[in-house]
């Protein structure tokens, strides 16, 4: 059975680099996130296995929808299923390939909302993460992942498991009175959009008192 699958990587585990280039207009810049998308060959978090060969087809896939004219949206965080919500893409894959068994890529920030959210924070120095989002069928014995496909790779904030929050958010609202309880409904709250909204602004106010 063709499963959803997602994996994050950390702004570290991914070792994204933030970059600006010229829009080849003279007149602007853009800004890049470039890294590892996904692991090949290891063992992840989810305790799945992407054989190589399977990396490299997926990645394959990727760049022939790019040279042939098509859009590769991604989005802030991730939503249910495999389907591209335009209200909240935040930027584009630009390329990706192979290096050793991981699959690398480059995305650009686009001007959206979303976007502006994700450039905000980025220019001010906040780590954030990766998420693969695709399918595959997954052998139940050994985890590992055949006819996986990617659709996407999206910009996240809140991996899904709590000790990778970048440490510095982690540890604030570890500090804080309830805090522990705002990780929780945020959890809770992935089906609502009025609350993800309400606490997408609550975490903003929180990154900017950091000071990160």
């Amino acid at each position: 059975m063709t499963l959803y699958l997602k994996e994050n990587l950390t702004f570290d585990h991914a070792r994204i680099q933030v970059l600006t280039e010229d829009d080849g207009t003279g007149k602007g810049k853009n800004l890049f996130m470039k890294g590892v998308f996904i692991e090949g060959g290891v063992r992840n978090a989810n305790e799945r296995v992407y054989p190589v060969n399977e990396i490299e087809k997926a990645v394959s896939t990727i760049n022939e929808q790019i040279k042939g004219g098509n859009s590769v949206l991604g989005e802030v965080d991730h939503p249910d299923d495999l389907k591209i919500n335009l209200d909240r893409v935040s930027h584009m894959i630009t390329e990706m390939w192979m290096d050793g068994p991981a699959g690398h890529g480059k995305l650009k920030i686009l001007p959206t909302p979303m976007g502006q959210l994700v450039k905000t924070m980025l220019e001010s120095g906040v780590k954030l993460g990766v998420s693969s989002r695709g399918s595959g069928n997954v052998n139940e014995s050994n985890g590992h992942v055949s006819d996986f496909e990617i659709v996407t790779v999206d910009v996240v904030a809140q991996p899904s498991a709590p000790h990778a929050y970048p440490t510095p958010i982690y540890e604030g609202l570890m500090n804080m009175r309830h805090g522990h309880r705002v990780l929780e409904i945020a959890d809770e709250a992935r089906e609502n959009q009025r609350v993800q909204k309400y606490l997408k602004e609550q975490m903003v106010r929180l990154i900017r008192d950091l000071k990160l």
